[in-house]
């Protein structure tokens, strides 16, 4: 395995990484501000400033592997990318790399028409519009989608959908929905389920809530969507039928690469304000990296981050060179270490800040709100050890 970045990536590495400290980074305040006069799934003006200067030095779509689609950067090179990107929260939607449209692009290309890609790929591509992606549903257990019950039923050349859903985030400002429902109530676990692209102005999409989350409610919320005879054109069905789960599957595959840099990003930023820290504050006569129990939190933050980069590294090379599938427990793996080595990270972070740490006057705060949620995102972590653990058992069966 190669663990550094191709040529071609590090020449867009150093972009990512100048626009991030000098224009990013600095602007997150700006923005935060500008957030309270700017309605929710609406970019603030200083937000729309950055992605046109982002767009222009053609830093956008580095998601995208495939390159009549976006940058043809390896899913290897773009995870280092992305963990860049972690850095900030507001990194990712400046360089149009922000979920969920990241996935939703993905499937697009690779299972939607040659209509469906002009009129929702190409717009999602340029930027001009957002999507959602709708599949949790509050009455059923989001880690087992084989359960779901939304339901669409075909009626002469339209999909008719009934059901309920939530988390379905982004969704406030979303030109449209790509949303899983069951098509063959009959069929088989794996079999019963369809995706179908809904405009969220299709009569019977009805959005009632964003879903507080950890105190939020802002930007695309993560909300909660009821169908009622909502009625779309059969032609919007994504993929085969009765094919939902395999095209969600695909889609979870890279999106658990992003996930995971991100997170490392984030980690390596709380990190570094730590040490910083512990190199100013005074306590009790000595700075506080003087102190043993505060070297230790330092020491044993540095060797997981770098264990977890090593290993998501790892499935992000072997989705390159043998495919997502055979990739499968590679990123399980790294879903399940990232996201809590990102908690264990910011706890000790927000333990060596004291007050300064539970306030708003640093990012840590909101790093945790907001990085809690990836220990049940894309699958919780008792479902991935459990898929891990099935999978080593049937190598020595």
């Amino acid at each position: 395995m190669k663990f550094g970045i191709s040529e071609e990536g590090r020449i867009i590495e150093d972009q990512v990484v100048r626009f991030l400290n000098e224009k990013i980074i600095p602007a997150e305040k700006p923005i935060q501000d500008e957030t309270k006069d700017t309605p929710n799934g609406t970019d603030t003006p200083t937000m729309k400033a950055l992605r046109e200067d982002a767009k222009a030095l053609g830093l956008w779509n580095l998601y995208l592997p495939d390159k009549e689609w976006g940058a043809g950067v390896s899913n290897h090179d773009y995870s280092i990318l992305c963990e860049h990107m972690g850095r900030s929260p507001i990194a990712s939607r400046v360089f149009n790399c922000n979920a969920p449209d990241t996935g939703n692009a993905e499937i697009l290309a690779q299972f939607g028409t040659e209509e469906q890609k002009q009129q929702w790929l190409m717009p999602l591509l340029e930027g001009e519009i957002r999507s959602c992606f709708s599949m949790t549903e509050p009455d059923t257990s989001g880690a087992d989608p084989t359960g779901l019950r939304t339901a669409a039923v075909k009626d002469g050349d339209e999909w008719v959908i009934n059901g309920h859903k939530w988390f379905t985030s982004g969704a406030i400002g979303a030109r449209f929905a790509i949303v899983m429902v069951v098509t063959n109530p009959a069929g088989s676990a794996h079999e019963r389920a369809s995706m179908i692209i809904v405009p969220t102005d299709a009569p019977g999409f009805d959005l009632i809530r964003p879903v507080s989350v950890m105190g939020h409610t802002g930007g695309g919320g993560h909300c909660e969507i009821q169908y009622n005879d909502c009625r779309v054109p059969a032609a919007n069905l994504l993929g085969p039928e009765h094919g939902g789960f395999m095209i969600a599957q695909a889609r979870l595959g890279p999106g658990r690469i992003h996930h995971c840099m991100r997170a490392i990003g984030v980690a390596e930023r709380a990190f570094e304000i730590m040490c910083r820290h512990a190199n100013q504050r005074e306590s009790f006569g000595s700075k506080l990296g003087e102190k043993q129990f505060v070297q230790e939190w330092i020491a044993t933050s540095r060797m997981e981050i770098d264990q977890a980069r090593l290993l998501t590294q790892y499935a992000a090379w072997k989705m390159d060179t043998a495919g997502k599938q055979n990739a499968r427990q590679e990123l399980s793996m790294a879903k399940v270490v990232v996201p809590n080595m990102m908690m264990n990270v910011l706890d000790r972070v927000i333990q060596c800040l004291g007050a300064l740490g539970v306030s708003d006057d640093t990012p840590v705060a909101a790093m945790w709100r907001n990085g809690r949620a990836l220990r049940i995102a894309d699958g919780p972590d008792e479902v991935h050890k459990m898929v891990i653990a099935r999978r080593e058992l049937k190598r020595f069966a």
